[in-house]
């Protein structure tokens, strides 16, 4: 089969007409020869319109254009959008008054902390304090008679500040509404009141009332304490003195004396120690840990069976939970603060 051969004069000039036609450009082409090419005979130049899309917008129809009016009456030329942003750049607007302030005044922040880090914290933290200083001669009740009252979390405290206020401050806040919270009720200011129900959580109520401790059926009062990582469940029933940890007896649980001692002082306190019979069952932590919470259990059943007997054990030292942990270890030390030794040389 022969090959076929493509003159390149041909294609030359066939390219060039097309170009033409089409109106992509209005210069004259350089062509690969002196002289142009000859047109082949049998081609034949069409000529053709093309129109942009933004003359397609203006010319909808080609008909007769209607004629179109202003907001002055006068007949807006066909190319209407160029002449109506012309005439919006034109148009004068009159500016505003301005309010200017009076020769000699000065501009002064509604808030006192607007130059603060946050002006809404600091705002609230003044204002309590203000009610602290104010009210700080009131006769108030001890923590134990005070009722239960669950303040609003970090975050809410927050989108109240309208700020990221930090954890250390909302502390801070929460002593002094605790501190307001203990005024005696009947003495208690409105304004105070008023303080204190902005910061209160709604919709638990429940926890101010507390859930009185019973007995049961079989006349057992049960106490649960902590201590360290342990905690203990003790059930304090009326007997003879019997002490049994873990199903077995004390000494077995706990060889040494101070912690024996420590889980029956508060019997020894209230000189009951002949009257009940302890049953406890402790886990996690160490001995001396389970020992802690043992002693913090039985002296919360004993209130159980004599509520008379709170501030006796409160002497004792026996009602409040230690909160005394092991610190941790830190990262490039040896234990939590012991420290490798350096050299200087």
């Amino acid at each position: 089969m022969a090959s076929t051969t493509r003159n390149p004069f041909s294609m030359n000039c066939c390219l060039r007409a097309l170009l033409e036609d089409l109106s992509f450009t209005r210069r004259q082409l350089r062509t690969m020869a002196a002289a142009r090419p000859r047109v082949l005979p049998t081609y034949q130049p069409v000529r053709t319109f093309s129109t942009t899309p933004r003359q397609m917008q203006l010319t909808p129809f080609q008909g007769e254009e209607l004629p179109q009016f202003g907001e002055d009456g006068e007949p807006i030329e066909p190319d209407s959008i160029t002449n109506m942003s012309k005439n919006l750049r034109e148009k004068e607007f009159q500016p505003q008054e301005e309010f200017k302030l009076p020769p000699g005044t000065r501009v002064v922040p509604e808030s006192p902390s607007y130059f603060s880090g946050n002006p809404a914290f600091y705002d609230t933290w003044f204002s309590l304090k203000d009610l602290l200083y104010k009210y700080e001669t009131l006769p108030t009740l001890s923590p134990t008679e005070v009722p239960r009252t669950a303040w609003k979390s970090l975050s809410d405290f927050r989108s109240m500040a309208g700020g990221s206020v930090q954890a250390s401050k909302y502390k801070k806040v929460q002593a002094v509404l605790m501190r307001l919270n203990r005024i005696d009720p009947a003495l208690m200011p409105e304004d105070v009141k008023t303080a204190l129900e902005q910061y209160r959580r709604p919709g638990l109520e429940d926890l101010a009332r507390r859930r009185p401790k019973i007995i049961d059926r079989f006349g057992r009062a049960r106490g649960a304490g902590r201590r360290k990582t342990s905690n203990a469940e003790v059930y304090l029933v009326e007997g003879s003195g019997g002490c049994f940890v873990n199903g077995k007896p004390l000494y077995e649980c706990f060889p040494r004396l101070h912690d024996r001692e420590s889980i029956i002082w508060p019997l020894k306190a209230t000189n009951r120690v002949d009257r009940y019979n302890v049953w406890a069952v402790s886990r996690g932590g160490g001995i001396s840990g389970q020992a802690g919470a043992i002693t913090l259990a039985v002296a919360k059943a004993l209130i159980t069976h004599e509520p008379l007997l709170k501030p006796v054990l409160r002497r004792a030292g026996v009602i409040t939970r230690d909160p005394r942990t092991v610190e941790r270890k830190k990262h490039g030390k040896r234990k939590a603060r012991d420290m490798p030794a350096w050299v200087a040389r």
